[in-house]
């Protein structure tokens, strides 16, 4: 059960969390099996390689009632879903330029009953709404990733951290912070996570 290994870190879901997450593996072997959006040895890992690791954002950030976030890149909708369960009141738009991936995101989040899920297929430079957050999971180098969402963000803040980026990469980051040009700021998350998998993953933040 995906639950039994979440609440060590979330220990306040509600019930209906529990059972969201709990359905997520059935629902990714299922879809999985039909558009390959996951790779086949994660899938048996889908709970920490995909559903926690998502969740790590959430660690640097709870995002408020009413606010909205878009994930670009969402692939089968990671980070989105685990953040869409984990947060019912908050917005998620999810975007991807592959239209059968973006089918697996709404199926699964109908499936998950996710009110709170927008699914297109679009590129991010088409979008032309305004959010709070954008977040996305190691999609592409940062100095290419930022273009896409500039502009893109609401002008005031209300949650801890102004408005802006919170990015999953992995690795020594040096070299593709120093290139960007951006002031980011880094949370490892091995600091919340105690697993081998996160020793190098990080959450970037990057202030609209």
């Amino acid at each position: 059960m995906i639950s039994n290994y979440l609440l060590k870190y979330f220990p306040d879901l509600t019930a209906q969390q529990v059972q969201q997450f709990d359905q997520l593996p059935e629902l990714y072997t299922f879809w999985n099996n039909q558009i390959n959006v996951i790779s086949r040895k994660d899938i048996e890992l889908l709970g920490e390689r995909h559903v926690l690791h998502s969740l790590g954002i959430a660690k640097v950030l709870s995002f408020l009632p009413g606010e909205t976030v878009l994930d670009v890149g969402t692939g089968g909708g990671f980070p989105g879903i685990p953040l869409a369960i984990l947060f019912p009141e908050t917005q998620f738009h999810l975007v991807d330029s592959i239209g059968k991936k973006i089918k697996v995101v709404q199926e699964v989040a109908n499936a998950l009953g996710l009110k709170n899920v927008k699914a297109t297929h679009q590129r991010a430079e088409q979008i032309d709404e305004k959010f709070d957050f954008v977040v996305s999971r190691a999609v592409t180098q940062l100095k290419d990733f930022y273009p896409w969402v500039r502009g893109k963000f609401k002008k005031n803040s209300k949650n801890t951290l102004p408005n802006g980026i919170l990015y999953l990469k992995g690795g020594d980051l040096t070299q593709e912070i120093s290139e960007s040009g951006l002031k980011v700021t880094q949370y490892h998350l091995k600091d919340y996570f105690a697993e081998e998998f996160f020793e190098t993953k990080q959450v970037i933040y990057v202030k609209a």
